[in-house]
């Protein structure tokens, strides 16, 4: 027992220094990006291979990380996930030509998918169930806190020679800091007292320790026995609202919309990344605090409702304040021959939300304009889509004009927040939980793969659909979208607050309607606590 907080302190640093290594790798391409078309001269299909490549091995590891962690176990997966991102950070620092950058790119990228899987699982599996949300929910707190440290040091970097190289040489720190503190936990549950908490329950009863796990295969996922198709339903539903309420591409007009409330040239950029990304990581600690209080399902319907609200409201206001602006990749290439670096770019920037990274063939480029005063590159974690900031000159009166481009901005800022605490840190949490310890990895991953196509499925469609039905059209659809999500939530999501794995995996079996989780579980939760009392 005198270990037990120094267990809980470690299990805590790996999951908020798997966050940090995962949000800074997210944000520091698009401080770097600039000063690499200028060193190597790329062209903006080069530089949209740069940014996918990260995204493609994003996607390898979300395919074949399942079985990595199913078979090696979860700190083995950790272990090598942190070597093979030190390798792609050396890669990266030592590049002198783009198909290095790109295999670095690439090897990153597999890092933190197989890292961000494995450090939920291996966490949520190692404390109890009063700690499992709060520890597996700083994993989110790390990845706020790693974007928010890659717009400082890209800031900082921005006027040293060859500074894109410390850009991507500073990622080996938190993931070396990881592993030091993976080599003094356990390699997993059975090396703590958890191990009663991970031992399936057959009809109410706790399981003899002697009686053989069962095995499953990647196909029981869809099978009703033992409830594993309800278990897909809710995993997939999660990570595929998650994408389809939009939060890609929101934040792709953030810089828009703070230069239409006023900020102009630099402040504008700060305010966009740094304010924003301020909000982000307060609403993370915020919903970090609340997940094991009030539970998952309420910060799920709760967020999902205020993004709802959010979006809509910035739907509306486009009606009033046009918001639209195109593409031009050309205009950022001939854009950025005119800057020197570092000191006069004509970076814009925008924000996002991870675990994710948004980008598509528009979206992977500097955000230059040949309007605006020149600006230092301060970044956002995902790469800005290439936009022609200019506004129209407004219509209406400029009173009225600018309370409507306020209530974008206070709309933009709901969407954060909401986002932040509810579908952020809340899906990968449920994730972790509602699996069979035995699948547990090779599900994650599936519906890991899933959040990563729905993400670039999104951001590919984004520009058409704006073309097609307009920007305010757009987030409106996106609005639809979360009212449906809640919908989801609110029918076919269980609560799992304070129940032990194993009474999770209970719920799940025995619980042949899934619309029948709301209704029931409480009752059922005190049946199974006083089963595993007794037995003990």
């Amino acid at each position: 027992m005198g270990l037990r907080p120094a267990v809980l302190l470690l299990c805590a640093s790996v999951s908020l220094l798997g966050g940090l290594t995962f949000g800074y790798e997210l944000a520091v391409i698009s401080g770097a990006l600039l000063p690499l078309q200028l060193n190597f001269g790329l062209s903006c299909l080069e530089q949209e291979l740069l940014v996918g490549s990260l995204l493609l091995g994003a996607l390898l590891a979300s395919l074949v990380g399942g079985f990595l962690i199913d078979c090696y176990g979860r700190r083995r997966a950790i272990l090598g996930s942190n070597a093979v991102l030190l390798a792609g950070s050396l890669i990266l620092g030592l590049a002198s030509s783009l198909p290095w950058l790109l295999l670095g790119r690439l090897s990153v990228g597999f890092a933190i998918s197989l890292s961000s899987m494995a450090c939920c699982i291996y966490v949520s599996e190692l404390v109890g169930p009063r700690q499992r949300g709060v520890l597996v929910s700083l994993y989110e707190v790390g990845i706020t806190v790693g974007i928010l440290f890659s717009y400082g040091l890209n800031y900082v970097l921005a006027g040293s020679p060859w500074g894109w190289r410390h850009m991507f040489g500073w990622a080996a720190a938190p993931a070396l800091l990881q592993s030091l503190s993976l080599f003094l936990l356990p390699a997993g549950a059975e090396g703590t007292a958890a191990p009663k908490d991970l031992i399936p329950l057959q009809g109410g009863e706790t399981s003899k320790p002697g009686l053989v796990k069962p095995q499953y295969s990647f196909l029981d996922l869809f099978r009703a026995q033992d409830g594993m198709w309800s278990r897909t339903v809710v995993g997939l539903g999660l990570v595929l609202f998650q994408q389809l309420t939009g939060q890609p591409n929101v934040l792709y007009y953030a810089s828009t919309i703070f230069r239409s409330v006023g900020f102009h040239g630099g402040s504008s950029a700060v305010l966009a990344s740094v304010g924003l990304g301020t909000v982000k990581v307060a609403a993370t600690l915020v919903a970090t605090g609340l997940v094991d209080r009030a539970g998952r399902r309420v910060l799920l319907l709760f967020g999902c409702a205020l993004m709802a609200l959010s979006v809509s409201g910035i739907g509306l206001v486009s009606f009033a304040v046009s918001l639209d602006s195109g593409p031009s990749c050309l205009a950022t290439s001939n854009a950025s021959q005119q800057v020197d670096l570092p000191g006069s770019s004509g970076l814009l920037v925008r924000s996002s939300l991870p675990p994710v990274l948004h980008t598509n063939g528009d979206q992977g480029q500097p955000v230059l304009s040949v309007t605006e005063r020149p600006i230092h590159p301060v970044t956002m974690a995902s790469l800005a889509p290439v936009l022609n900031t200019a506004s129209p000159v407004p219509t209406s009166p400029i009173l009225e004009h600018t309370l409507l481009c306020w209530s974008a901005l206070v709309c933009m800022m709901v969407y954060v927040s909401a986002f932040s605490v509810g579908f952020g840190p809340v899906t990968w949490l449920v994730l972790s939980e509602i699996y069979p310890a035995e699948i547990r990895g090779r599900a994650f991953a599936f519906c890991s793969s899933f959040n990563w196509a729905a993400n670039l499925f999104i951001s590919l469609s984004f520009l058409d659909l704006i073309g097609a039905i307009g920007l305010a059209w757009t987030f409106l659809l996106y609005g639809l979208t979360a009212v449906l999500g809640l919908a989801f939530i609110y029918l076919l999501v269980p609560e799992t607050k304070g129940q032990s794995l194993a009474e999770i995996e209970q719920q799940f079996q025995t619980s042949r309607f899934p619309l029948s989780f709301g209704r029931r579980q409480r009752i059922r939760i005190q049946y199974h606590r006083l089963d595993v009392s007794s037995a003990s």
